[in-house]
């Protein structure tokens, strides 16, 4: 289930949502502290972390889910955004360094569909990150923010799926123990919570931050390519010819 557009820039800009951004970029740059040179790819809603990561990349791009809708990036430059279907975007194999998916994997209705979509994008050693919910936290009970829609994951879960796609996970975070309350109070502590829950390795973040990588040598796999459901023929009924005289 797609969350509407409106309702994730609302979202992030909140202050639950700038807590929120803040948390996984840190984990994204932690992952990925340099791209001078690379290119990057955005799927899902990831304009909140394109900032940061257009600032070194060779070229940045993000394409939106028709269904969730699409919002102009960057506003002072021509828009880097647009409208596709996540299962069949319209890219080159091999064409991007590296892809970060947020607001993607827990949307789409074929997760390892998507999974080999991405795989079939990254460049060869290329690496992508992809950011979904945790089963066991908080933030996939509650609907008051978009991680709360969807379908979320544990993390044996991912592995499997990437397994299948093959995908190769190499590094994992969890964040966003904090709870998904708007409370002044409960905001204020939000580095607090983050800090308590890393050093323990708490079960109950609210989101599953991964690194996966494509292996430069990948057995082919045979599986049904996905097809387009509109676009099918409309018969338009034909007069009879007139009957012999």
């Amino acid at each position: 289930m797609s969350v509407d557009v409106a309702e994730l820039r609302a979202f992030y800009d909140s202050p639950l949502g700038a807590v929120s951004s803040r948390a996984i970029g840190r984990v994204i740059h932690r992952f990925w502290p340099d791209l001078r040179g690379l290119s990057v790819l955005g799927l899902g809603y990831a304009t909140p972390f394109a900032a940061d990561l257009g600032s070194a990349c060779e070229r940045l791009t993000v394409f939106m889910p028709a269904r969730q809708g699409a919002v102009r990036w960057p506003c002072d430059r021509p828009s880097a955004t647009a409208l596709v279907d996540p299962l069949m975007v319209p890219l080159a194999d091999g064409s991007v360094d590296r892809l970060l998916a947020v607001h993607a994997l827990e949307a789409v209705e074929d997760p390892a569909e998507f999974l080999h979509e991405i795989g079939r994008l990254l460049a060869p050693a290329g690496r992508a990150i992809v950011v979904c919910p945790n089963r066991r936290g908080l933030w996939a009970r509650m609907d008051s923010t978009p991680f709360g829609h969807g379908q979320p994951f544990s993390r044996s879960q991912l592995r499997r799926l990437m397994s299948r796609t093959l995908l190769v996970p190499e590094r994992w975070a969890e964040t966003l123990y904090v709870p998904p309350l708007r409370s002044r109070f409960v905001l204020s502590g939000a580095g607090a919570w983050e800090r308590f829950g890393a050093a323990l390795s708490l079960p109950f973040a609210g989101l599953h931050v991964v690194e996966a990588t494509k292996p430069v040598h990948r057995p082919i796999l045979v599986r049904q390519r996905r097809r387009l459901r509109y676009g099918s023929p409309i018969l338009v009924p034909a007069p009879a010819s007139p009957a012999a005289g």
